[in-house]
């Protein structure tokens, strides 16, 4: 997914002896997605990354779903999701589906007596509020306001905050996180016409290689459960590493709008997708130029997906009563558009300011007793008012 990098000391040649300044060899660790059939990284490690001491009771951490079937328009205030001290406590799973995790957190403390793997999901972490930095085995990727913080699934990771007021929007996806096809060369590079390019990426930087034994925890996610798995080295103990599989950043300020005589659709927004669902970032941008042209976007049915908006700063001129933080459900099946007065309203209007970030499932998102503590009732009447 993205370029090759590499960092730290690394053999001349993968698969092949590799010795520490005392003679005994560090381990090599193959990090591979897809069974072997696509992108991976190479590892050198200062003791194998396998010496597990002792294994906790898992706990269970599935989201409870009170909302499987529906049709009808919702809205939720993200920001009424108490912010909590611990990292893995203060995420609220609000909307769920089984190719993905719609998560909302506030969290206030750093993770320092323990580390996290997700052992089933990619992670997008969207970060709303707050700033600090993400370390992991791959060295280190500093965040802030507007980053995108993608980690492939299985990466185990810290996250250490600058202070205590953070706003998360996090997506788990069951599928690989990737660039857009037709962004990509067939040879893998992000080509003209995308909003964004290979310079836009930070990957990890300042490696720190800890050889440290001791009791280490990685709380480590599966199927629903939450295990506690202590090995007896750190897992950040690894000396070099190169290849094309790990965490990286992506700010939506460096994504390039796109932008038209006539109101684009909303392809011309995405930033990631899988094969269950597509990201994608509205930034500020020039309204449309057509002597007689509504920048406000016209109704539409998405009958094949989903609709989940995030809103996180500026004015939107398609919608009222948006507050930060708030997410718009509009699901498959009924179609949905500007709110009374908004057409007549955008006409004449020169740009927007708008910044929310989108996510397209393309099966039916479900409503988790977390998102109906913070739901904004009769939204699906807006429209009436």
């Amino acid at each position: 997914m993205p370029h090759y990098k590499s960092l730290g000391s690394i053999p001349h040649k993968r698969h092949t002896q590799f010795k520490k300044p005392d003679g005994a060899l560090y381990s090599e660790q193959l990090f591979s997605t897809e069974g072997f059939s696509n992108d991976y990284s190479l590892l050198y490690h200062t003791y194998p990354p396998t010496l597990i001491v002792k294994c906790d009771d898992p706990v269970d951490v599935s989201p409870e779903v009170v909302e499987e079937k529906m049709l009808k328009h919702r809205s939720l205030e993200g920001f009424n999701i108490k912010p909590e001290a611990d990292f893995l406590q203060s995420r609220k799973a609000v909307l769920v589906n089984n190719d993905c995790h719609i998560v909302l957190a506030s969290p206030q403390k750093s993770m320092t007596n323990y580390f996290y793997k997700n052992a089933d999901a990619d992670e997008m972490i969207f970060v709303h509020e707050g700033s600090g930095v993400v370390i992991t085995c791959y060295g280190e990727l500093t965040f802030g306001y507007g980053d995108y913080i993608v980690i492939p699934r299985g990466t185990i990771y810290q996250i250490h905050f600058n202070d205590d007021k953070n706003r998360l929007f996090i997506v788990e996806s069951f599928h690989p996180i990737r660039y857009p096809k037709r962004y990509m060369s067939k040879y893998g590079q992000l080509m003209e016409h995308s909003p964004y390019c290979e310079r836009d990426i930070r990957g990890p930087e300042n490696l720190k290689t800890f050889d440290e034994k001791g009791d280490f925890v990685i709380k480590t996610k599966k199927k629903g459960l939450l295990y506690g798995i202590h090995y007896g080295t750190h897992p950040f103990d690894v000396i070099g590493w190169d290849g094309c599989c790990y965490p990286y950043i992506f700010s939506i300020h460096d994504f390039e709008p796109i932008t038209g005589r006539v109101h684009q659709p909303p392809p011309v927004h995405q930033t990631f997708e899988t094969d269950a669902f597509v990201v994608c970032s509205f930034v500020p941008r020039l309204y449309d130029y057509h002597p007689l042209s509504i920048p406000a976007p016209y109704n539409h049915s998405n009958i094949d997906s989903d609709e989940l908006l995030y809103y996180v700063d500026g004015d939107f001129m398609s919608r009222k009563h948006v507050t930060r933080g708030m997410m718009t459900l509009h699901p498959a099946g009924i179609p949905h558009g500007p709110h009374p007065g908004a057409l007549e309203k955008s006409i004449g209007a020169k740009e927007t300011k708008e910044l929310a970030v989108m996510i397209d499932t393309f099966r039916p998102l479900q409503l988790t007793k977390f998102a109906i503590e913070i739901e904004n009732e009769g939204y699906v009447m807006s429209w009436a008012e």
